[in-house]
């Protein structure tokens, strides 16, 4: 129980059906689905389509998804649908190369791929919904056409994304040409049609017809290589989850090309060190911690690609593998580079939760990567494009080298722990690269030192990736000094690290929720 003198948040109760999503108008819209006979599915929509208005630096309709969903009632299985897009077919690591590039431009054409996300929905809704698609949008349709007040936390986004916005991006997301601070009013009207056209096609009212057309028109008039085919033939695709253990708790994660597999590695690291013996927010625990990221984002970075091309899924997940990986770890110093020593072993973003009266739960993620993608968008509905392009690599004969046709390698994983091959919480941490970290330090704040989820949640966070060990100003300074003198290159973030939603189903029926309070959402319930 957390200290009722200090500032903090009471994780959320309810009985009826519960959310838990970055906005807090995401979650009033999903309760008001669920009250209206939706289910989770029709609640996870509405909700997800509303945070590309609420939060348009983090997701919208030019984005891709990743869907857990366990069925109503006692069906215990876990779903997985696989909603990101492919390359153009036009796209070439060869080209790209020939033009001087060494890595995946970060913004600009070449980085967008297909969006998709809204086949993703379009099809969780026929497959899985209760509602028609119309009510299930109606929500974000309308605040599209009357706009939202910005909140805190995205008007600091905004901001900060500002300069990358180019050409048609800045008309359609900056007011009087600068990004809007909080409590201006955000309006997409050309989303609001857009969103009309889908609730009466469906996903052809998206992928084909105007729709389309503007998004193929205005990415070739950038120089993309994007056709009317390319948007045409987007699928989603259903796939079978993967898994791992971590004292009495069962991780369950999507599949390549998303980053799954790396947060089941370490915590498979992670299980050959005391961590229940450790401070949770001393150095020691923070500085392993760092060590497992550095390992297992090494193996992510060599492994994962588009599910055609992974040949090593197996490799990844073997207890056998993350034995030989927590042996190169050091307790008191940290490694400068994973790479060379692993050689003998290998060789931005909004996620919600809904729970409801059925006990149907979706985890659900949905990005357009970087802050505003790519920083382009649609001339005539202002699609705000991904820059999912940037996870391909364009080193030659890499399983994730960039192809026509192929999907890069995702960070954005949606997560479900299970215990007894029982479901008992939906979750899932935003931050590009730190989620496995994110969904290795939730499971472990959970198991390890039997915090509810909104504590879970709210504990500091560090992360130790290509710029230093960033780690919150939640950590007592005693614990930066100790780490630098392990030798990590500790810094302060200027963001804070990532942001979670989770829900708690505890066997008494009671649903508890938690949000991150790094976010602007919240857990509401009925």
């Amino acid at each position: 129980m957390r200290d009722f003198h200090l500032p903090g948040r009471s994780a959320v109760y309810a009985v009826n059906g519960l959310c838990a999503t970055s906005h807090p108008l995401a979650s009033r819209v999903a309760i008001d689905i669920l009250q209206a006979g939706g289910n989770a599915a029709d609640a996870a929509i509405a909700a997800a389509v509303l945070l590309g208005i609420c939060e348009p630096q983090m997701t919208g309709l030019g984005g891709d998804c990743f869907i857990l969903l366990k069925p109503p009632g006692d069906d215990e299985r876990i779903v997985a649908l696989n909603g990101s897009g492919r390359a153009p077919a036009g796209l070439s690591a060869a080209v790209l190369r020939g033009r001087g590039h060494e890595t995946m431009p970060l913004r600009g054409p070449d980085s967008v791929t297909v969006p998709g996300a809204v086949d993703a929905f379009c099809r969780l809704s026929a497959d899985w919904g209760n509602l028609d698609l119309a009510q299930v949008l109606g929500p974000a349709i309308r605040y599209a056409e009357e706009g939202v007040p910005v909140a805190p936390r995205t008007a600091f986004d905004w901001a900060l994304a500002e300069p990358h916005l180019q050409g048609a991006a800045r008309r359609y997301y900056l007011i009087d040409g600068a990004a809007p601070t909080a409590g201006r009013i955000f309006r997409a009207p050309g989303q609001a049609e857009v969103l009309r056209r889908i609730a009466t096609l469906g996903r052809a009212g998206f992928y084909e017809g105007e729709i389309a057309e503007d998004m193929v028109t205005s990415l070739r008039s950038l120089g993309g290589s994007h056709t009317p085919e390319d948007f045409a033939e987007t699928a989603c695709t259903y796939v079978e989850p993967i898994s791992g253990r971590y004292r009495g708790a069962e991780l369950v994660e999507h599949p390549p090309n998303g980053q799954g597999a790396t947060a089941i590695l370490m915590l498979n690291i992670l299980s050959h060190f005391d961590i229940a013996g450790l401070d949770p927010v001393g150095a020691q625990r923070a500085h392993l911690e760092a060590e497992a990221t550095k390992l297992a984002h090494d193996a992510r970075n060599r492994f994962l690609a588009d599910p055609s091309q992974v040949r090593r899924l197996s490799h990844m997940l073997s207890p056998r593998t993350a034995e030989r990986l927590a042996a190169l770890i050091d307790p008191a110093r940290a490694m400068p580079a994973p790479a060379p020593l692993t050689e003998a072993v290998h060789r931005d973003t909004v996620y919600l939760t809904v729970v409801d009266r059925d006990r149907m739960a979706v985890s659900l993620i949905y990005s357009v990567f970087h802050s505003f993608g790519s920083g382009l968008a649609s001339s005539r509905f202002g699609i705000n494009f991904q820059n999912r392009g940037a996870g391909f690599t364009l080193a030659v004969g890499h399983p994730n080298e960039a192809m026509g046709g192929k999907r890069p390698m995702h960070t954005i994983i949606p997560g479900m722990i299970r215990r007894e091959g029982r479901l008992v919480m939906p979750f899932g941490v935003m931050g590009g690269s730190y989620q496995p970290t994110g969904h290795a330090r939730f499971t472990s704040n959970l198991v390890d030192f039997g915090m509810d989820p909104q504590e879970a949640v709210d504990a500091p966070r560090a992360f130790s990736g290509p710029d230093g060990m960033m780690v919150e100003r939640g950590y007592p300074d005693p614990v930066r000094a100790e780490l630098a003198e392990m030798g990590h290159d500790v810094r302060i973030p200027e963001e804070p690290i990532g942001g979670a939603q989770a829900i708690l189903i505890g066997r008494d029926g009671v649903l508890v929720g938690a949000s991150d309070p790094r976010k602007d959402g919240c857990a509401l319930g009925y």
